[in-house]
């Protein structure tokens, strides 16, 4: 049982990563991870839905018949997506609005769906958790990391506004640089980034294999 744990989250957090190997969410992976806190937010919803979707899509598969299961993953998906924006809504509405629709749009998150049909509907709920949970976390540091990249080019600064998550904590983030190349906010400066990030891995992923 171990060693089944140690690969799903070896699959997840690398080796089949939703957002550098299998190229999925692109959309908001690109679009909202122009700032560090923007890129967390989202990835603490992706993960959440990601996670509680596949142990309830594991729970559901005995009483799901074979034609009707992908509308009722999405059906599962959706009630938990529009639980994350009411909290997100209550708890943080700020951020709430500056992800805007790209909080809702988690519904048809590619990553998520494929998970349920590949992973979900044929394992245990405990072992279903897990990978949903190994997922959620390998999608999340690739927009952490991307979201972080673009602010530091973009503005000069990491974890500007980090108050919109944790109240106690300084809007002004950590300065480096007291100007920033614009290009990297911009739509071609996620594109950037996450080829970037790609080569990296793919370096990685070289190195071992020789």
């Amino acid at each position: 049982m171990s060693n089944q744990l140690r690969t799903v989250f070896s699959e997840g957090l690398w080796h089949n990563n939703a957002g550098i190997v299998q190229l999925l969410g692109l959309c908001p992976l690109l679009a909202i991870s122009n700032t560090a806190v923007n890129a967390i937010g989202l990835a603490i919803a992706t993960r959440a839905v990601l996670t509680m979707s596949n142990f309830l899509v594991s729970l559901a598969r005995p009483l799901l018949q074979h034609e009707i299961r992908i509308p009722a993953y999405v059906l599962i998906i959706a009630a938990l997506v529009t639980a994350s924006e009411l909290i997100f809504n209550a708890f943080l509405p700020v951020l709430h609005d500056r992800l805007g629709i790209f909080l809702p749009l988690i519904v048809t998150n590619c990553a998520i769906v494929a998970r349920a049909e590949a992973f979900a509907s044929r394992h245990s709920p405990a072992l279903a958790l897990i990978d949903g949970l190994a997922y959620g976390i390998g999608f999340g540091w690739v927009l952490v990391i991307i979201g972080m990249c673009r602010e530091l080019i973009g503005t000069g600064t990491v974890f500007a506004g980090m108050n919109l998550l944790l109240p106690t904590v300084s809007a002004d983030g950590i300065r480096v640089a007291d100007s920033g190349l614009l290009l990297a906010l911009l739509p071609p400066g996620a594109f950037f980034a996450l080829a970037a990030l790609l080569i990296v891995r793919n370096l990685i992923r070289d190195r071992r294999v020789r």
